[in-house]
């Protein structure tokens, strides 16, 4: 009996250990073209990441139940409006129940139309997060307007960028 509960402990931990390792090391890496995805927009519209070249895109991935993604979110917001001319921002809601995004979305004042929510009963075995090796939220990708991943950066090292840029 010892033994199966061994078992029942150890099996569940070497899993988690398992996909964490997997989910880190086959992720995305600056540089390279950005993952592509398709997914329905909050809309009803059919979207595909590969076709938002021509802009910087802003790839961030949060929770309405994120503590920390709601507190960075006024920042996103900052750089939606300081930036729209130049940057594109696609935010991919990792949800348990789809429900709740849209009252948290509304409230932190997300008015973009590239909104994604992406429900699963196990939010980090979302496939858009797991191309990027998304392992925990709130976590931002910059993407070039050729469509090649700069990689992650705080919204700083975003400001500075665009600002410099053209």
């Amino acid at each position: 009996m010892k033994r199966l509960f061994q078992y029942l402990i150890f099996v569940p931990i070497i899993a988690f250990v398992l996909f964490y390792m997997h989910t880190k090391y086959s992720e995305a890496n600056s540089g390279e073209q950005a993952p592509d995805f398709e997914a329905t927009l909050i809309d009803g519209t059919s979207f595909r990441l590969s076709d938002l070249k021509g802009k910087y895109v802003l790839l961030d991935f949060w929770g309405s139940w994120c503590p920390p993604c709601r507190k960075e979110n006024p920042k996103l917001v900052t750089l939606y409006e300081k930036y729209s001319d130049k940057l594109t921002i696609v935010t991919v809601a990792l949800e348990k129940d789809e429900r709740h995004w849209r009252k948290a979305a509304e409230k932190d004042g997300f008015v973009w139309k590239h909104q994604i929510v992406n429900q699963n009963k196990f939010v980090m075995l979302s496939s858009i997060a797991r191309k990027y090796g998304v392992s925990e939220i709130p976590a931002k990708f910059l993407i070039s307007p050729e469509g090649v991943l700069i990689g992650k950066r705080s919204f700083k090292e975003v400001d500075d960028m665009l600002s410099f840029s053209n």
